[in-house]
């Protein structure tokens, strides 16, 4: 238990503070709970016709008001630290988690983490968030308030504060079972809460695959058995509660009942006076009721550590070497030199080298899967090589920051993902102090704000997440718009053009060659009018460089080049 708090705590962090200070104001909650029991042994001394000096109704409004202000005052100041705590913890483990997430290997973005991390950073978050703060405070506070409420029993009757400490301990150590219980069905619950909002997810991207399969009733099996691993993990901890939750309630019940029998008996005997008598019958319907708060939050502590373990263990997710240092080269020229790269065991390049002068093209051309896209995420160091090394400016973009490498780079890719926000501000991820006036230039060159502006509310619309409202082409124009913004000496496209329609691929090419001006390109492209003028081609396939030149040089031989020029002249003279 102890280590399932201390973890709690640590995970807090920043929020340690608000968290004692609710715990403080508990334990004067408690404080204020006691006027109200004094206010009962007024009432009964006055019943009993005792001489208190002050008229005892008087003494027990007055304890009575006492009792309800102090508490009311007490329990909003709890709440709300409690609260802020709760947000505040989990929202920094969220930052800390996406901040990590940024210099992580692509690679660890596969479907299964994908979903692990959502799951993590959502629901298993969310458990966090709502129970851990509370599941502190309560144990805590319930614990302080419980000693101070038996302390006081002690010096009021003796008798009485040994019965109720007996009845802590032995309720303690059934409480003490159940937590260890759960040590071992808690991370299967959170294990499968993670699994079902991957199922569910992965249900709702592939929904376009389900319809129109018509697989719907057939393609859900795994949401349905994500569902039902969910609904056994949850009915299992719920049965392995129940019965130590029935033994925790007897013993506090049976010692209830000790209690008002001991008290009744030390009366008949002549040992305990009348009213002391009555007013223990009155404190076992009320002694238990903190330490009994304190067990019932520690039914739940250790579904929390389990979270919080479950959160630490995404946060040792793998990343690069970021502790490089803040360059800003003096030339934008690549080297690639003898690298080696794969994926898990799959290799994927081998020994590629190549040069990229500054203020240079150079396209890259291929069969698919040939790795031309992983040279280019490689020399925006998604992934770090296996051997070899690449070089912008001189330097191995190992040494670089992870902030300065990227503001050298600016890359439009293939699959264009924007975010459920503005227009504007989805073109502003290029540079988030831009002005509306450079936004809207930007998008001029990259001839796309004529679209926007016949849009309802022009560069003020929200498009649905992942750019659901426009269309391919719309968004391949707004993705270069967010590049020709950031200004970055180097600019890498993935199939720049590959989703632009016909009519509009003119005026994007001419907005290309603007953005291109004084700029180092590394383009990977399919269309011979795109790759033709680049200063010069490299040729990948299998995963090696096998040849490189100018268009003419490559055209002149016999080679993966001139049969690629020869599939796209016969693609292009195709007509309907």
């Amino acid at each position: 238990m102890l280590n399932a708090l201390k973890k709690i705590g640590h995970f807090a962090g920043e929020e340690q503070g608000n968290i004692r200070k609710s715990i403080a104001v508990s334990f004067l909650f408690a404080i204020f709970y006691m006027f109200q029991i004094g206010a009962v042994y007024f009432v009964i001394l006055g019943m009993l016709g005792k001489d208190t000096g002050i008229n005892p109704a008087l003494l027990a409004l007055l304890f009575l008001l006492i009792s309800i202000f102090g508490r009311a005052l007490t329990n909003y100041f709890a709440q709300l630290e409690q609260t802020h705590a709760g947000y505040f913890m989990v929202a920094r483990q969220r930052l800390a988690v996406a901040n990590k997430m940024k210099t992580v290997p692509m690679g660890y973005f596969d479907e299964a983490n994908t979903g692990n991390i959502v799951g993590t950073l959502t629901t298993v978050l969310g458990d966090v968030e709502n129970t851990a703060p509370v599941v502190l405070i309560n144990i805590m506070g319930g614990f302080l308030n419980a000693f101070v409420f038996t302390l006081i029993t002690l010096i009021w009757d003796w008798r009485i504060g040994l019965i109720v400490i007996v009845g802590t301990l032995i309720y303690l150590w059934v409480t003490s079972a159940m937590e260890k219980k759960t040590a071992h069905l808690a991370p299967k619950r959170q294990e499968a809460q993670a699994e079902l909002v991957e199922a569910v997810l992965e249900q709702i991207k592939g929904m376009s695959i389900i319809k129109s399969f018509n697989l719907t009733g057939k393609g859900d099996k795994k949401v349905h058995a994500a569902i039902r691993r969910n609904k056994k993990t949850n009915l299992a901890i719920e049965k392995m509660f129940t019965p130590y939750n029935m033994a925790q309630d007897l013993v506090l019940k049976l010692f209830s009942i000790l209690i008002i029998v001991v008290a009744i008996y030390l009366y008949v005997q002549g040992t305990m006076l009348p009213e002391n008598a009555l007013m223990s019958v009155i404190i076992s319907f009320m002694i238990f009721a903190q330490i009994d708060s304190a067990g019932s939050s520690m039914a739940v502590l250790r579904v929390v550590s389990s979270s919080i373990d479950q959160v630490e263990n995404l946060k040792q997710m793998p990343v690069m070497d970021i502790h490089g240092e803040d360059i800003r080269p003096k030339k934008a020229s690549i080297k690639v030199e003898n690298i080696d790269f794969s994926y898990g065991s799959k290799e994927i390049l081998h020994d590629v080298s190549f040069t990229v002068p500054a203020k240079t093209t150079t396209a890259i051309v291929g069969p698919s899967g040939s790795g031309k896209t992983t040279v280019c995420n490689l020399i925006a160091r998604f992934w770090d090589v296996n051997a070899g090394s690449i070089k912008i400016g001189g330097h191995d973009i190992r040494d670089y920051t992870l902030t300065s490498l990227m503001d050298q780079i600016s890359m439009v890719f293939q699959s264009v993902y924007l975010f459920q926000d503005t227009i504007e501000n989805n073109i502003k991820f290029g540079n988030m102090n831009a002005t509306h006036e450079e936004v809207v230039q930007a998008a001029q060159k990259a001839a796309c704000h004529d679209f926007i502006m016949s849009l309802p509310e022009g560069y003020k619309t929200v498009i649905g997440e992942g750019g659901a409202s426009l269309s391919g082409g719309e968004k391949q124009r707004i993705s270069i718009a967010r590049a020709i913004l950031k200004d970055a000496p180097i600019i890498i496209f993935d199939e720049a053009t590959a989703n632009v329609d016909p009519e509009n691929e003119d005026k994007l090419q001419q907005a290309m060659n603007s953005l291109m001006k004084d700029k180092t390109i590394i383009m990977i492209a399919h269309r011979l009018k795109t790759v033709e003028n680049a200063d010069q081609i490299l040729v990948i396939d299998e995963g090696k460089v096998v040849a490189s030149g100018t268009h003419n040089e490559l055209s002149a031989k016999d080679g993966i080049y001139s049969r690629f020029l020869q599939a796209r002249k016969t693609a292009e003279s195709w007509k309907i």
